[in-house]
């Protein structure tokens, strides 16, 4: 699922990512420089100024990328031996016309835009096969997957009552903000929601939350789209979790579902039907520097390879393996993963992936997920875990930080984890690119997972000769530390260090690691 947080999600669960007005490209910013926890990249560079940097390709495996934007259309990787359109696999690497990229969403019959996700995939089909069965006849096998399902089953039903819940209070939201606003000739302000009387103790909450997120600095529009955004999400996970998402998948894509090993499906609409988060995470990386539009993207010298692999819903294992394959045979060093899921039938096929990027050198960057839980007592997926046994060595898990530097400097929806997430990186009210040359705040791990593949590319960029393992090595020695106690994720007072939240204790930071690798020459 990708991993982006649905701003309205947390007005109903009584949480809130309202912050201070973080300063523009904060992530970018240095702890010392600005005193904001950035990445250090405009410091990095300063750095690194009398060293050249060689160019690096990072795949987004997301949702899509709109490779036409205004701020990243001249960063888009380019696959020279393939000639656009001409229904030829010229390069012969199994997929027709991949110029830019490729999807594992689209076939003949159109695009994957929404999925259902894993856990009602799963009960989809044990329910097919036991609703009518006899259970007290069953043995071996069959006996077994009846265990199962007994145990998915009431997962499944109340996973569909929290979307049911979270529908009906986002809507609950879209209407008190529809009120004022026709109270206020069609203007919805703080001086609006000020003036709306609220109909009872829930609209109150709202408005009160409202309210804040409006004085520090969340503009009306934003919030609106965003709702229309979740709601959307929310809505069709709801609705493809009671239909059968394999035939669905089946008629659009075409492949064989039951094949996990099988490779070449998929078309090359790398844009695909929503490519809002995989545009927003690919600005973060790489929208270009310093040419008065829009952002600046963290690494300078970057190429973007567009991998499509995510709905909105669940990914299926099937998918990731084969993205992370896709990208690290076509030259990628940097495999940007923002997405996550709870359940993962086919892990072994995505851990073989991930070995096979571990050989040939290939960095992956994983956001840690939007939950508030600690990854240590549950895991996400994919991971570096393997089933056989064993991590991979080229493998960063990353939670979402923001620009408040106090003990809300965690974001509010992170998970973390002593032992599984690696440190934190900038993922709190993020601008960054849209579709159609727009641009827009996004908050998640989603975002954090970015911010820490720029600088990984920054650091690959310089200091080409490090080994993935070695980057992951570098960049986890010289997080910048914090020592005051912060709110864990989930909870309002609770305080942890952020030494028993993740593995390094601290903040990724670009200029940190150059520092020292220059120091070593």
């Amino acid at each position: 699922m990708k991993q982006h947080l649905v701003v309205a999600a947390l007005f109903i669960t009584s949480l809130s990512i309202a912050q201070k007005k973080s300063p523009d490209n904060w992530q970018t910013l240095d702890p010392k420089a600005n005193s904001v926890y950035g990445i250090g990249a405009e410091e990095a560079y300063k750095t690194l100024k009398d060293k050249k940097s060689k160019t690096v390709i990072v795949a987004v495996i997301d949702s899509g990328v709109d490779p036409n934007h205004e701020d990243l259309k001249d960063v888009i990787w380019t696959n020279t031996k393939e000639i656009p359109d001409n229904g030829i696999d010229d390069d012969h690497n199994g997929y027709i016309d991949d110029v830019h990229g490729w999807s594992f969403l689209g076939g003949k019959n159109g695009d994957i835009d929404h999925e259902a996700t894993e856990l009602a995939r799963i009960y989809q089909r044990e329910n097919k096969k036991f609703k009518n069965a006899d259970t007290t006849k069953l043995t071996g096998e069959d006996a077994k997957q009846y265990a199962e399902y007994k145990v998915i089953r009431p997962k499944y039903l109340k996973e569909q009552m929290t979307l049911q819940q979270q529908v009906m209070g986002i809507s609950m939201v879209s209407a008190l903000m529809t009120k004022a606003k026709a109270q206020n000739k069609g203007v919805l302000d703080k001086e609006a929601l000020k003036n709306y009387t609220p109909e009872n103790d829930m609209e109150k909450k709202m408005q009160s939350r409202l309210k804040l997120a409006f004085t520090l600095g969340l503009k009306p529009d934003e919030l609106e789209a965003q709702l229309k955004q979740g709601l959307d999400q929310l809505s069709n996970e709801l609705k493809y979790n009671n239909m059968n998402a394999d035939s669905i998948r089946q008629y659009i894509v075409g492949d064989d579902i039951n094949n996990v090993n099988e490779r070449y499906y998929g078309n090359n609409h790398i844009q695909g039907p929503d490519a809002l988060h995989g545009t927003h995470v690919s600005g973060i990386i790489a929208a270009i520097r310093n040419n008065n539009i829009g952002i600046n993207g963290i690494a300078n010298d970057v190429k973007i390879m567009i991998v499509r692999a995510v709905p909105s819903g669940d990914e299926r294992d099937k998918d990731v393996a084969n993205a992370i394959r896709y990208a690290v045979d076509n030259g990628a060093t940097i495999i940007n993963m923002s997405f996550g899921k709870y359940y993962s039938p086919d892990k072994k096929a995505v851990d073989e992936a991930v070995k096979y990027a571990e050989s040939k050198d290939v960095l992956l960057i994983h956001a840690a997920g939007n939950e508030s839980k600690d990854n240590d007592k549950e895991l996400s997926f994919p991971n570096r875990n393997f089933l056989s046994g064993g991590v991979a060595t080229n493998w960063i898990n990353v939670g979402a930080s923001s620009a408040d530097k106090s003990k809300k400097i965690i974001g509010s929806f992170s998970n973390y984890g002593k032992k599984e997430v690696d440190f934190f990186a900038p993922g709190v009210a993020i601008y960054s690119t849209i579709p159609d040359n727009k641009y827009t705040v996004e908050s998640g791990t989603s975002m954090a997972c970015p911010s820490t593949a720029g600088a990984a590319a920054i650091i690959r960029e310089y200091f080409p000769e490090l080994k993935a393992s070695e980057v992951r090595t570098v960049m986890m020695k010289t997080v910048t530390p914090y020592k005051k106690k912060v709110i864990i994720p989930g909870t309002k007072k609770d305080k942890k260090r952020v030494t028993d939240m993740c593995i390094s204790g601290g903040f990724v930071n670009a200029n940190n690691a150059a520092i020292e690798l220059l120091g070593k020459k």
